[in-house]
């Protein structure tokens, strides 16, 4: 069994050594030779290890169903814990007078890349990264160099599609069986084309696509409104912020994130990658290649994310607005409302700062909530929430029917019956219940070992954003948080990314093996 796990893991590990191998390029772009040699360093150790692994079991056998989401989480994990290697490795080769020159000129505070000498932090800044959650380490952004920058962003961009349909899409040789399981176990199951291989390859063709689209607009969008704004900042900018954008990752390469452009115009511009990024891959799939416009309202998901949106922000905006602590509630309110419906995380006010109804607004209705299954972000997604309405509406009405009627339920286009409506809403109601469990537990421990200067809603608001891989912060997340409290973050969001249920059969299969037992 476990060395049909390391089979996938190693094709996977061999992807993440030519991931890291990437940014090198940038390293040679802006002559960050240390970075470089990090970089290079971590790749070719982790690519070794899974050439060594896989050509060493390359005929153990295929997975089974049994394994699919074990192998999922597992392979997640190692993603994680190699990806961080780059971090930790740069931050020791790097002298400290090296680091010192990529704090911003006028700025005196010290390197953000010391803080990856931390090893646990270097998981967290991976794990945040490669779930698209955007929580970061990195106090200050600028000051880790623009190939560490660059890596963040693009490990974003990777998890956001997703590690297991990329090597699905590179590997030729995996059986369509064990395709289609490990399919499964990363997305939401829905097949595009004849194939899973033809699947995969599709949606990152139309990911790419999107991707291209974001740069261009952000490149030309703040061009046009801050023509004074450097040109090779704005390309260095609009690229990274396309990935962090149609991933949701919410990372950026400024020091307060969007709020350092301090424009309402650039607000405006950054609100459509959130806001496209929240759909789903599938529904891009169409839109492009098949041409089915009219999918922008008539898919389910979709349509409601833009109602949604459109509701949220106007709902935020009041409550901001009443609470007189927020000068521009409307453009604050907005923003931030599709940042975290979207799971993007990008920041343009201290939510620290808010009042607790605004805190517990977004959370409930926006990241909890989060964006469109199949997509990149987290959150329950909005097809359940969608079906638990549908469920709590269809079981009030069946109090009006005759006892041996049999309704029928129209959802998302289908057709169901009663005993498949109950299994549908039986699946939403247990990961909804799972997902609230683990945000309470989660707000439990951050109430006890954060800082007294924080309150319960902000816990809630910190958990909620982790489990949900939103990243937006009310200044909990620092890098003199507690190891306990980072941890229980680090596992929130590999949880979030991975929809719960993967994590939990890894735990179940380690601690109990893979035969049946009563419960």
């Amino acid at each position: 069994m476990f060395k049909t796990f390391i089979k996938q893991i190693a094709s996977l590990q061999m992807i993440v050594g030519g991931v890291i191998m990437f940014p090198a390029i940038v390293s040679l772009i802006y002559g960050e030779w240390y970075s470089l040699i990090g970089f290079v360093i971590s790749s070719i150790v982790i690519m070794l290890m899974g050439f060594v692994l896989h050509h060493f079991l390359n005929e153990t056998k295929e997975p089974e169903f049994k394994h699919s989401l074990a192998i999922a989480a597992l392979g997640w994990t190692m993603v994680i814990v190699s990806g961080a290697l780059p971090y930790y490795v740069t931050a020791w080769i790097t002298p400290i007078e090296i680091m010192q020159q990529f704090v911003p000129t006028g700025m005196v505070y010290e390197s953000s890349l010391l803080n990856f000498r931390n090893p646990l932090h270097c998981i967290f800044e991976s794990t945040s990264a490669f779930t698209t959650t955007g929580l970061s380490m990195a106090y200050h952004e600028p000051s880790v160099g623009k190939t560490i920058l660059f890596y963040r962003h693009f490990s974003n961009w990777i998890g956001g599609a997703g590690f297991i349909v990329m090597a699905l899409a590179i590997f030729k040789q995996i059986p369509g069986k064990s395709a289609t399981l490990l399919y499964n176990s990363e997305t939401s199951g829905t097949k595009l084309k004849a194939t899973i291989m033809e699947t995969a390859r599709s949606i990152w063709k139309a990911y790419l696509i999107v991707s291209l689209f974001l740069f261009v607009l952000l490149l030309v969008g703040t061009y046009l409104i801050l023509p004074d704004y450097p040109f090779s900042e704005n390309l260095f900018d609009s690229l990274n912020h396309a990935m962090a954008g149609i991933s949701t990752g919410g990372f950026s390469t400024l020091d307060d994130s969007i709020a350092t452009y301090q424009s309402a115009q650039m607000d405006i511009l950054y609100i459509f990658p959130m806001l496209i990024g929240s759909f789903s891959l599938p529904f891009f799939f169409r839109f492009i290649f098949l041409r089915k416009y009219s999918e922008l309202w008539n898919d389910i998901q979709t349509r409601a994310i833009i109602i949604g949106s459109i509701i949220g922000s106007i709902l935020l905006s009041i409550f901001l607005m009443q609470s007189h602590q927020i000068s521009d509630a409307f453009r604050v309110g907005t923003f931030q409302f599709v940042s975290a419906l979207s799971t993007t995380g990008w920041q343009t006010s201290n939510i620290g700062a808010w009042d607790d109804l605004s805190i517990l607004f977004i959370v409930s209705a926006g990241m909890i909530v989060g964006g469109a299954a199949g997509g990149t972000v987290g959150g329950i997604k909005v097809i359940r929430a969608l079906l638990l309405q549908k469920g709590l509406q269809w079981h009030i009405n069946k109090v009006f029917h005759p006892k041996n009627a049999i309704k029928s339920i129209k959802f998302d286009h289908k057709i169901l019956l009663p005993d498949e409506m109950n299994a549908e809403l039986a699946r939403a109601g247990i990961f909804t219940l799972l997902y609230l469990i683990f945000v309470f537990i989660s707000t439990m421990i951050t109430t006890y070992f954060m800082s007294s200067d924080f309150s319960l809603a902000d816990a809630l608001f910190e958990s909620a954003s982790a489990q949900g891989t939103v990243g937006l912060s009310t200044g909990i997340t620092d890098p003199g948080m507690h190891p306990v409290l980072e941890t229980v973050y680090i596992i929130q969001m590999l949880a979030g990314r991975l929809e719960i249920i993967p994590l939990l059969v890894l735990i179940r299969i380690l601690f109990m093996g893979t035969k049946p037992r009563l419960v």
